[in-house]
């Protein structure tokens, strides 16, 4: 048995990744939540309660005045009537996901489990099911490993706004549902936070941190999950600043949110002798990330990492949103190769409608990727990066939260390795075409391989290796060679 971890940054600094997770590259994330039922995205519980916000006034116009019909009226609206976990775990699985991730609650302070620490989850309310117990038994009956995303941390000063009112027209001065006293401990006790919302992340209020750690001790402890991700840094550090707008790292500060990640790594120890469970946060400082695994949400990195990391993203928003158009099947793929080929691990939200089923255009993409995985999964599955992530004067876009279709070339290649092979995705070839690969200079050339269709023509000489291609290409996308 190996030793137990502390709950200090010395200890849980040795924390190393599992292989599972680093051979997974893959998974697949359900953000899913009361906060799909109106179906108009991220962020809903916050923005029904923020005069003038365009859910603001279809929440008016659709449900009521939020001093009437508030956030707590949508979440028993939410019933997940046709939630059948089984059916899209399996289509989750042959689409190429190797992990699988439930949301176990958002800012909205909803659970979607059966808990009894906070009576608004979706056992006593909305659904009456709990979310996360058949997650996890599909996820077990697929041989997917399991995580939980909580975002409770930011909850507190997040929700400030619903005890606000409007400031004209005929509700004006009217107080929203959230200062009901029959729902105070659901929509917390929150008024020192200013009522426009301007509060810091992370609320300095060391009863709420003791909330957050009763809260996430009982997800941990209830399905020891494989993966548990916080929705910002390691609570609940950084909720202060010093006099030049830095937040120190002062052990005290986190302690918390480090007694939750040795709660979690020891009771996977204690479950498997060795600690196999992974915890992400986003806090790109390697004082703190060390503790775990650093996640960059929507966006990656320039380059290597000596340390893998991990990225979540989504096909459209985060909640189901009609107004949101999909990303194609073509960019996620092309992000995936990218970012595994810098020691990446990528989590795609697939949006579920409030009743739990996907859209027809979900459906195509998870058929899209199946098909790539299908002749590419070689390429991806147990890979490490190689001496170099790539070849090419094309690079995709980093800039916060936004991501762009890149426009690949004939000339530029994603690299990982694998077995005394390397596997150099073809990130812009046309079919018929030969490709110039110049990373193999001082390389011995033994064979040449393009997936999904067998050997190719090649040549290695000054430098280059010049590899024929065929009149077909076998992929929809970022082809793969696989080279000895």
């Amino acid at each position: 048995m190996n030793k137990h971890f502390e709950p200090t940054f010395d200890s849980l600094r040795q924390y190393t990744a599992p292989d599972w997770f680093r051979d997974a590259k893959f998974g697949i994330w359900s953000h899913w939540g009361p906060q799909s039922v109106p179906m108009f995205g991220d962020w809903y519980a916050r923005n029904m309660y923020i005069e003038g916000t365009p859910q603001y006034e279809y929440h008016l116009r659709h449900y009521g005045h939020p001093s009437k019909f508030g956030y707590k009226d949508i979440c028993a609206l939410w019933k997940a009537e046709n939630f059948d976990p089984d059916a899209l775990m399996e289509k989750y699985r042959r689409a190429g996901a190797r992990y699988f991730m439930s949301q176990g609650t958002h800012h909205d302070h909803f659970f979607n489990y059966d808990s009894k620490i906070n009576r608004m989850n979706s056992v006593q309310v909305g659904p009456k099911k709990d979310i996360l117990a058949l997650w996890k038994a599909a996820a077990d009956k697929y041989g997917m490993p399991f995580g939980i995303s909580e975002h409770l941390g930011a909850s507190f000063s997040w929700w400030r706004c619903n005890k606000g009112c409007d400031k004209s027209g005929p509700y004006a001065g009217v107080p929203y549902d959230g200062n009901d006293p029959a729902y105070r401990d659901y929509y917390f006790d929150n008024y020192e936070h200013p009522a426009d919302g301007e509060a810091p992340w992370y609320t300095p209020n060391k009863e709420y941190h003791q909330y957050w750690l009763r809260c996430v001790s009982e997800m941990i402890d209830r399905f020891h999950p494989d993966l548990l991700y916080t929705d910002g840094s390691l609570p609940f550090g950084g909720h202060w600043m010093d006099k030049e707008g830095q937040a120190p790292i002062r052990e005290q500060d986190y302690r918390e949110g480090l007694e939750a990640v040795a709660r979690l790594y020891n009771t996977s120890l204690d479950a498997h002798g060795e600690n196999r469970a992974v915890y992400l946060q986003k806090d790109r400082r390697p004082e703190i990330f060390s503790v775990g695994v650093l996640d960059i949400e929507k966006s990656q990195l320039p380059g290597i990492m000596p340390a893998p990391w991990h990225t979540d993203t989504c096909i459209g928003n985060w909640f189901y949103d009609v107004h949101s158009p999909y990303k194609k099947p073509e960019q996620i793929i092309e992000m995936l190769v990218d970012i595994i080929s810098k020691n990446g691990v990528m989590l795609l939200n697939i949006l579920q409608r409030p009743d739990g089923t996907i859209d027809e255009d979900a459906d195509f993409i998870l058929d899209r990727l199946a098909d790539w995985f299908r002749i590419n999964g070689e390429a991806v599955y147990g890979t490490r990066p190689w001496r170099v992530f790539g070849e090419g004067d094309t690079f995709v876009k980093i800039e916060g939260f936004r991501e762009e279709k890149t426009a690949w070339t004939r000339n530029d290649f994603r690299f990982v390795q694998k077995d005394g092979a390397v596997y150099a995705f073809l990130m812009g070839a046309a079919p018929g075409e030969p490709v110039v690969l110049r990373s193999f200079a001082d390389q011995s050339i033994q064979s040449v391989e393009l997936l999904g269709y067998g050997p190719v023509p090649f040549r290695s000489e000054f430098g280059l290796l010049a590899v024929s291609l065929p009149d077909r290409l076998p992929s929809l996308c970022a082809n793969t060679l696989k080279i000895r």
